[in-house]
């Protein structure tokens, strides 16, 4: 059937041309970040760019092919509308989940299947000094978690007050605890690390959902739950509900 010979030619160039232009989109609009490293932007676009020319040029180039001995090995005709259509479903997923659909972050399903604080490169490899002349004011999520993995005591945090954004996960071991999350990202979203500052506030389940974004101000307090694995927390007075940062990804 002709159709089928036309979509069997033409689906494989469709399908990369959506997830090139889809790229190419993200790029444009500053949201491959949700995906990839900042740093690998410029090269990402200019190969999806060129990726696209020669997706054109090696699908013209291919020849048509016919059948000329008959229809003896064509599927029978009350079937032969099954590869065509699923086809066009195939193409319309793509541009659905490529094109329609907004890009989304990570979130606490990924933080799941991952061990949150338990990537030693994401916490240690910009550590911050532990001198007494440091701002501390400036300090991140991801510089306070590398702070509480490294052993810190109480002694070193007594005086310290913390400002942290992320979205909420939930402690697995401590109901009393969650923690305020962010990814750390070093190449792409695959290999995404979870990192986060604890907070203790019994009940915080009946006042927000995980995956809320807030911004937490607060000193650091010995867990009052002392059978718990997280010994330092913040204590807060209120948490601030806020809304998803332009970058929720840390790098």
């Amino acid at each position: 059937m002709v159709v089928r010979r036309l979509v069997g030619r033409w689906q494989g160039v469709v399908l990369s041309l959506i997830g090139l232009v889809a790229t190419i989109w993200l790029g444009l609009t500053g949201q491959l970040a949700l995906y990839i490293h900042p740093r690998y932007f410029v090269f990402t676009v200019v190969m999806a760019v060129i990726a696209g020319v020669l997706a054109l040029v090696s699908f013209a180039l291919v020849p048509s092919t016919h059948d000329g001995h008959g229809h003896g090995h064509e599927p029978a005709s009350r079937w032969g509308w099954l590869l065509p259509a699923g086809s066009v479903l195939t193409i319309a997923a793509a541009v659905g989940a490529l094109l329609i659909l907004p890009p989304s972050t990570l979130t606490t399903s990924t933080v799941a299947q991952r061990d949150l604080n338990g990537s030693a490169s994401a916490l240690t490899l910009k550590a911050p000094a532990l001198t007494s002349k440091a701002d501390y004011s400036a300090f991140t999520v991801r510089d306070w978690a590398s702070l509480l993995r490294s052993g810190a005591g109480q002694d070193f945090f007594a005086d310290k007050t913390a400002t942290v954004t992320g979205f909420i996960s939930a402690d697995k071991t401590d109901r009393d605890v969650f923690f305020v999350t962010r990814f750390v990202v070093a190449c792409c979203a695959v290999d995404a690390q979870p990192i986060g500052v604890p907070v203790y506030h019994p009940g915080w389940q009946n006042e927000y959902k995980t995956d809320s974004w807030v911004t937490v101000t607060s000193g650091f307090r010995a867990n009052p739950n002392a059978a718990s694995r997280e010994t330092i927390v913040l204590v807060p007075d209120s948490i601030k509900p806020t809304t998803q940062p332009e970058q929720p990804y840390v790098y």
